[in-house]
C-alpha cells in the first residue's frame, strides 16, 4: 500500500472513531433543507457556532457553497479555516470541521432524482458505526411506536373499515399533487417506524407553525398521504374556510439533530375522519 493510501486509510479510521464517540453525546440541531431545481439537488444544512461536524463519505465530486459563516476544516494533521462566501468542488471523502461562526453550507448535485432516501444512497456512503447506530435507533423507535400502531388498528376497526380498504384509498394517486416548493424543503418522505413511509421534519417547527398543506383545492399533497397516525400526535390538521387542510405543529417539533432524519410528523386520524364528517370514539 502506498504512503498516500495508508494515510487516507488512517484518517478514515480516526474519523470513524471520532464519529462513534460523538454519537454517544447530545446532538445539536442542524436544520436541513432539501431544495430542487432543474437537474439539481441542493442539500442545505445550517451548522450552529460551537458545533463539531463530521460529514458522511461523499462518493463523487460535487459543488460546495458556503453561504455564510466560518468553519475550521480538519485536513489530516492540519487545519484550514474557510470563510463565506466560498464556492469550490469537493472531492470524494469525508469532512470534519469546527464551526467558528454559524454556517449555512450547501452540497449541490446534478440529478433529476427527487426521493431523499434514494439521493442519499446515490451520493453518500455511511460508515459502519453510523449504520449500526441508526439500526439501533430504528429498533428502539419501532418499540416506542407500538402504541401508535395498536391505536391505529383500534381506530379503523371502530370506524368499520378494513386495513386493506384504508391502504387502497391511501395508495390511490388520482387526487395527488406535488408539494408546493415553499414547503417541500422541510417535509421529507422517508421510511417510518410506525408504518411504511412517513413525513419527517428536517428543520424544526414551533408549536402553532404551519408545516405544510395536506389538501389544496380538494387534492392531497404528500403531507395528506404520508403523514402517519399517532395516539399522541405532534401535529393537528386544520381546515381553512375554503376547505384547504393544513398540517400545523401541535407542539415544538425537532428537526435534524446531528445527522439524523428529523422527527416524524404525526396526526390523530380521528381528526382527519372528523374533517370528512366521520366521527369515531376514542
Amino acid at each position: 500500500m502506498s504512503t498516500l493510501a495508508q494515510a487516507a486509510r488512517d484518517d478514515s479510521e480516526k474519523i470513524e472513531r471520532l464519529e462513534g464517540a460523538m454519537l454517544a453525546l447530545p446532538q445539536v440541531d442542524c436544520p436541513v433543507e432539501h431544495i430542487f431545481g432543474p437537474g439539481l439537488y441542493i442539500r442545505q444544512v445550517t451548522l450552529p457556532a460551537g458545533a463539531l461536524a463530521v460529514g458522511h463519505h461523499q462518493k463523487q465530486d460535487h459543488l460546495n457553497v458556503l453561504l455564510s459563516g466560518v468553519v475550521a476544516m480538519v485536513e489530516g494533521d492540519s487545519v484550514r479555516v474557510v470563510k463565506a462566501p466560498l464556492v469550490y468542488v469537493g472531492k470524494p471523502g469525508r469532512k470534519v470541521g469546527y464551526v467558528v461562526e454559524t454556517a449555512v453550507w450547501q452540497n449541490i448535485y446534478a440529478t433529476e432524482e427527487r426521493d431523499i432516501e434514494t439521493l442519499e444512497k446515490m451520493f453518500i456512503e455511511k460508515s459502519e458505526t453510523s449504520e449500526a447506530f441508526a439500526a439501533l435507533s430504528v429498533k428502539a423507535e419501532q418499540l416506542f411506536r407500538k402504541p401508535d400502531r395498536d391505536d391505529y388498528a383500534h381506530l379503523i376497526a371502530s370506524a368499520g373499515f378494513s386495513a386493506e380498504l384504508v391502504r387502497s384509498q391511501s395508495e390511490n394517486e388520482s387526487d395527488m399533487i406535488p408539494m408546493p416548493p415553499e414547503y417541500a424543503s422541510r417535509y421529507t418522505v422517508r421510511s417510518s417506524s410506525i408504518e411504511g413511509l412517513g413525513g419527517f421534519c428536517s428543520s424544526p417547527a414551533k408549536a402553532g407553525e404551519v408545516i405544510a398543506p395536506a389538501r389544496l383545492a380538494g387534492m392531497r399533497t404528500p403531507a395528506g398521504r404520508f403523514t402517519n397516525h399517532s395516539a399522541d400526535p405532534n401535529a393537528d390538521l386544520i381546515m381553512a374556510e375554503n376547505g384547504d387542510v393544513w398540517l400545523v405543529a401541535k407542539r415544538d417539533i425537532s428537526g435534524c439533530l446531528g445527522g439524523n432524519v428529523g422527527e416524524e410528523i404525526t396526526v390523530d386520524y380521528r381528526q382527519s375522519l372528523a374533517l370528512s364528517g366521520i366521527e369515531v370514539a376514542a
